[in-house]
């Protein structure tokens, strides 16, 4: 699986949940929103992660 960022930018309007971390990582390691899609996909989806089903489906 490849990173994507429309795809991320696509998972980040469909679930709330993601956005609002996206926000946390952004403020907690003072991170630009790119940075933090790329911190958030290596967390959250790749290799079995929570949402990587849904990043799936897009």
């Amino acid at each position: 699986m490849k990173y994507s960022v429309q795809k991320m930018e696509q998972l980040m309007k469909i679930s709330p949940k993601l956005e609002s971390r996206l926000k946390k990582i952004m403020k907690e390691h003072d991170l630009e929103r790119h940075y933090a899609l790329k911190a958030l996909y290596h967390a959250e989806i790749k290799d079995g992660g929570r949402h990587q089903r849904d990043y799936q489906e897009l």
